[in-house]
């Protein structure tokens, strides 16, 4: 893939830089600010842009400002952001009305390589990849809200799951269970989520949006 990387930390700006060019992928611009970072999506837009939620001059949210630009501008970027907390504020306007390509990791998780690149390549295959942690607090908040609190202990985690960008198959072998039961889980979540099957929407994210931003 072709990625774009923006953190103001040089260290780990070059370090990324190079696990993924050692990876294969092609960098086409390595940044340290929002301004940059647009500039050069503007000049060669890549396949995912990877970007630190806060960067120069105030280090508040000039990151995410510019994500969400990306993703309004070049909607076939993906966009992967990188956080040091979970901004649970961040991570809703993030996700917005499309859970198309786009990510979502706590910087502790980029030192875990395999699931730092697994995560960039959903990005960049138009999934979502959401940091567990982002996740288990996003839903910790939304726990005392109907109908989420209708769902079995198995459809929480099979939406959990399906929150953090993986496939049906991948569900299933994490849980251990076979791909039908996903399946049933799947369509028994979207029951009780009052999201009717019918042409023209993604169930699947239309649960994912409502999970995050409830």
């Amino acid at each position: 893939m072709r990625v774009v990387l923006a953190d103001d930390s040089i260290l780990l700006r070059e370090g990324l830089a190079r696990l993924l060019a050692d990876e294969g992928h092609e960098i086409t611009a390595a940044v340290g600010d929002a301004e940059a970072l647009l500039k050069a999506v503007a000049a060669d837009p890549p396949d995912v842009a990877v970007i630190d939620v806060r960067m120069p001059p105030t280090h508040s949210d000039e990151g995410l400002r510019a994500a969400l630009r990306i993703r309004e501008a070049w909607p076939r970027v993906g966009v992967l952001v990188l956080s040091q907390y979970v901004e649970k504020r961040y991570a809703a306007r993030l996700l917005g009305e499309n859970s198309e390509a786009v990510g979502y990791l706590l910087k502790d998780r980029v030192v875990e390589i395999d699931e730092f690149l697994d995560a960039l390549e959903r990005v960049g295959a138009g999934r979502t990849a959401f940091d567990p942690e982002v996740v288990r607090q996003l839903v910790a908040r939304s726990t005392h809200t109907d109908p989420l609190q209708r769902l079995t202990p198995r459809e929480r985690d099979v939406l959990d799951l399906m929150a953090q960008g993986h496939t049906n198959a991948a569900i299933a072998e994490r849980l251990h269970v076979s791909r039908s039961a996903v399946e049933k889980h799947s369509n028994a979540l979207f029951d009780k989520l009052g999201l009717a099957s019918g042409e023209g929407y993604s169930r699947r994210v239309l649960a994912v949006l409502r999970y995050l931003g409830s």
